[in-house]
């Protein structure tokens, strides 16, 4: 496995925090499923992110509106693993565990 040089990852970390960052500040989504196999790059070089089938519009106000056990577990936060309910948290732990 090749890996990114420190400089091409901060990039497209920037870009992936940018992409979590509209779906949770603009639209109310979760997105619940970030992992390697979800994030592609398009022709010129930029992240996509794909794969929504598991991400969650949060409908209610709280932000702990989710607690179904879904995601892959390499990258799935401790409160979805031990069941408890979560919000868009998750998709942050997902992110650091990502980057690292």
């Amino acid at each position: 496995e090749k890996m990114f040089s420190e400089t091409v990852a901060a990039f497209y970390m920037a870009e992936m925090l940018l992409a979590i960052s509209h779906l949770h500040n603009n639209l109310g989504v979760v997105y619940r499923d970030l992992k390697p196999e979800n994030c592609l790059l398009d022709a010129d070089g930029h992240l996509l992110l794909t794969d929504f089938g598991l991400s969650k519009v949060a409908v209610e106000k709280s932000e702990d509106s989710c607690n179904s056990i879904l995601g892959t577990v390499e990258y799935m936060a401790p409160e979805v693993i031990l069941g408890k309910r979560y919000g868009k948290a998750v998709d942050w732990w997902s992110f650091g565990a990502l980057g690292y």
